[in-house]
């Protein structure tokens, strides 16, 4: 993922996650050091996949985060559950 995760790309990261989660795989890290812009769209997409793999019983995490997606994920207390 790089570049800016907004309301109208967030519907592609999630076409792209749903693509990865149907293929069945357990762990998903999604590295996200070149995103430096993430919505709250981006935050649902996200939330939803670490909740989807949860449930399947794998895990969802991002990887590498730039620090303006450490420092959204820190002002919505998601950055323990989601940041590898």
């Amino acid at each position: 993922m790089q570049g800016r995760v907004t309301s109208a790309s967030a519907n592609i990261l999630q076409h792209k996650l749903e693509q990865v989660f149907g293929e069945n795989h357990k762990i998903v890290i999604l590295d996200m050091r070149q995103v430096n812009y993430l919505s709250s769209g981006g935050i649902r997409v996200l939330l939803m996949f670490y909740k989807e793999a949860k449930k399947a019983g794998g895990s969802f995490q991002v990887q590498d985060p730039s620090e303006n997606v450490i420092n959204v994920l820190g002002m919505t207390n998601l950055n323990e559950m989601l940041l590898r």
